[in-house]
């Protein structure tokens, strides 16, 4: 079997284990993960944020983008613009975000375009990733291509239940350094202290 193929067989194994959560797990990690995420000093310290919009099925990111936006940060979010291309476009109230592709709420097309080079802290979604911050995404490579050019902080969130140490991996996948779920942060695979 091809690392492509192992991908492929771990998403279908981890959307059923998704699915198969229970509602107020859901919410309590979701809560967890965004307290931890803003007690981050990386997080704090950071001008521009770029931030995804999560859908029912990810981590509900909404208390980490009011918190930015009343923290004075620049905002950016994800807007679909290709087939596996994403730009990153600055909202400065979430009644801005309207439904796009795949039906995840994205800022419209008039919204300021924002460069990767300008974000301090990135806050990346994955299906499932391993502590040492090996992704699995959901195949589209929206993200491998944004961190494939970016260089500032980035921290992926995911669930701890849903964590995989055996992430199957390719030569384009790029590890993210911090890796965040309810239980706490770990750094380049080491439990890591918040704040």
């Amino acid at each position: 079997m091809t690392k492509s193929e192992e991908k492929k067989q771990m998403r279908r194994m981890i959307r059923a284990l998704e699915r198969e959560l229970p509602a107020a797990y859901k919410a309590q990690s979701s809560a967890g993960i965004a307290r931890h995420l803003l007690a981050m000093p990386e997080y704090q310290a950071a001008v521009t944020v770029f931030c995804f919009v999560g859908t029912d099925r990810e981590i509900d990111t909404t208390a980490i983008l009011k918190d930015a936006l009343s923290s004075r940060k620049r905002l950016c979010v994800p807007l679909c613009v290709g087939d596996g291309l994403m730009e990153l476009r600055q909202i400065t109230a979430l009644d801005q975000l309207v439904p796009g592709a795949y039906g995840i709420l994205e800022p419209s097309a008039d919204a300021p375009l924002v460069d990767a080079d300008a974000v301090d802290f990135a806050v990346l979604p994955c299906l499932s990733c391993s502590h040492g911050g090996h992704r699995l995404g959901q195949g589209g490579g929206f993200y491998d291509r944004f961190l494939a050019r970016y260089r500032g902080g980035a921290v992926l969130v995911c669930r701890e239940k849903l964590i995989r140490e055996d992430i199957p991996l390719e030569p384009h996948d790029c590890p993210v350094p911090w890796v965040l779920t309810e239980r706490g942060l770990w750094e380049d695979g080491i439990p890591a202290r918040l704040g």
